[in-house]
């Protein structure tokens, strides 16, 4: 993440700070949204650097066209997503809806994109059409959920990382088209070999994967270690308990459309899980959104979540300033199983 040494909060209206939701930034009168964003983009990374998030409400981001501009004022080279885990419907230039999935049911803490060896170090987020009810991205320090582990965990996953297992179908989750922005077998087994990826196609033509990545890092800017990964998020015991029945009795315990394990192999427990998603939730932060509003967020020290909600609800994202693992050294070593 970066910010300029020349840039100063001072420029922009107070921040408000307040216990249990992230900085809020008031605008008003701010006519042109990218050219608002553009001049104070430096105040603004400033704002991120040193609370990890800032949401800016008034801006008035109410079309995908407005979004994106304010987007590309921000940040520049916005990211194509690689390895989706669900569909997102693309309005060009790096800009994406949030992925789908159901509204009745909540995306837990993440960190886009933990489990590339490409991931994004910036997210952004504005808000098109805010829910009647719930639907907020709530924001958790990633350093502090760390800390509030229990020490032998914290360290089991130090030392292993975790495993990303994937079986790829056209009923749940991104299809390999999506995830991997084509079907060619070729190229999809090239990207694999060149991103530590083990992949093998099943007789049924499914693919399957396997990954292995850290599960803490080092934050390149602060030095500080953060929780950073998908463990609880993209674990079969946070599917609802009736779609993993479904999803086990159609696919089998082996051949879900995702899951994880520890770095070694060894299964992850449903009480694991839900340990880490109850420390997840007593380090969360959560403002409701409005229309227009436009949220900042570091990928690495920040994790991010999206509660259940009652549509509408059109929220654009996204991604930008790649960074690496060996960005977050130390780490155990990134390697296919």
């Amino acid at each position: 993440m970066r910010a300029s040494p020349t840039s100063s909060p001072a420029l922009l209206p107070d921040v408000d700070l307040r216990p249990g939701r992230p900085p809020v930034l008031l605008v008003q009168d701010a006519g042109d949204p990218a050219r608002w964003a553009a001049e104070y983009q430096d105040a603004l990374r400033a704002v991120v650097a040193e609370h990890g998030a800032v949401l800016v409400r008034g801006l008035g981001l109410y079309d995908p066209e407005r979004a994106g501009a304010a987007f590309r004022a921000l940040a520049t080279g916005l990211m194509t997503e690689r390895e989706a885990f669900a569909p997102r419907r693309s309005y060009g230039d790096g800009v994406y809806s949030s992925a789908k999935w159901p509204s009745n049911q909540p995306m837990c803490m993440h960190h886009e994109l933990s489990y590339t060896l490409r991931f994004p170090g910036l997210m952004l987020f504005a808000c098109l059409e805010a829910p009647a009810d719930g639907g907020a991205t709530g924001l958790a320090d990633a350093a502090a959920v760390l800390q509030a582990l229990p020490v032998p965990l914290a360290e089991r996953f130090l030392r292993e990382g975790w495993l990303l297992d994937r079986t790829y179908n056209d009923e749940i989750g991104a299809s390999v088209a999506e995830a991997f922005g084509t079907d060619d077998r070729a190229a999809v087994e090239h990207y694999c070999r060149d991103n530590g990826i083990d992949c093998a196609w099943g007789p049924d033509g499914r693919l399957r994967t396997s990954q292995r990545r850290s599960a803490v890092v080092r934050h390149p800017a602060t030095g500080r270690h953060c929780w950073f990964n998908q463990i609880a998020f993209l674990s079969e015991w946070t599917i609802d308990p009736e779609i993993r029945e479904y999803l086990v009795d159609v696919y089998g315990a082996d051949a879900l459309p995702f899951t994880t394990r520890f770095g070694g192999g060894e299964a992850i427990g449903e009480d694991v899980v839900r340990l880490l998603n109850e420390v997840y939730e007593a380090h969360t932060l959560r403002e409701p959104w409005q229309d227009g509003d436009l949220m900042l967020v570091d990928n690495i020290r920040m994790a991010h979540s999206r509660e259940p909600y009652e549509d509408p609800r059109e929220v654009l994202v996204a991604m930008a300033e790649p960074v690496r693992p060996a960005d977050c050294a130390p780490a155990p070593e990134v390697t296919a199983r």
